[in-house]
């Protein structure tokens, strides 16, 4: 079998489009937690495999598309994961603060929490390609890539030696990808403008 490098190296396919091949995902299920019903479908959690290549690929896009959007100031100064020098500690801290300096201004304070749900698969590959194109001024060849590598994308569930039909995948952001964390925080980062216009303190 040749080496990912070597088709990297030989690699002829048109300008802006993401290899097909490439796009089919190895759905695997992992148990949650030591103990949990093995019958109930809630106590695995799906993790996607990609291919080499397709990891390799995209680091080398990664390289140029990231150091790109944080130099256009937009992508949200308030959004912890998926952003260099930022994590859940960042995040915390954040939230401890605005609180204790509520707290010192003798505000009253109330905390909401939201999460979404299955929130990389509800992504609108429509929406998220404007906001790329109109907040963070990806366009051309670049842009064209970035749609390639988004659409199209198939998947399969594998346990032992059995597998399911490959089914296409309509939404999303492809899981399991390295470029997958950098394009949500990109399609969330407009939460940013909605929050701020009720005057409301929050971390993301």
């Amino acid at each position: 079998m040749a080496h990912p490098l070597a088709r990297l190296a030989n690699l002829s396919f048109t300008a802006g489009m993401f290899p097909s091949r490439d796009k089919l995902g190895h759905v695997t299920l992992l148990k949650k937690k030591p103990g949990m019903s093995r019958k109930d479908p809630a106590s695995y959690r799906p993790i996607t495999n990609l291919s080499i290549f397709s990891k390799i690929l995209e680091k080398l896009v990664l390289a140029r598309l990231r150091p790109h959007v944080l130099a256009t100031g937009n992508l949200n100064s308030l959004q912890s994961a998926y952003r260099p020098g930022s994590s859940t500690e960042s995040a915390q801290l954040k939230v401890a603060g605005d609180i204790e300096t509520a707290t010192g201004n003798d505000m009253c304070t109330v905390l909401l929490s939201l999460n979404i749900s299955a929130a990389f698969d509800a992504v609108s590959r429509a929406i998220l390609c404007k906001r790329v194109e109109s907040d963070f001024g990806v366009a051309g060849v670049a842009l064209s890539w970035l749609k390639s590598f988004v659409s199209d994308r198939s998947q399969y569930v594998a346990v032992g030696l059995e597998k399911s039909k490959t089914c296409t995948l309509s939404s999303g952001v492809p899981q399991g990808s390295v470029l997958g964390l950098l394009l949500f925080a990109m399609y969330v980062s407009e939460v940013d403008a909605v929050i701020h216009s009720h005057a409301v303190q929050y971390h993301q």
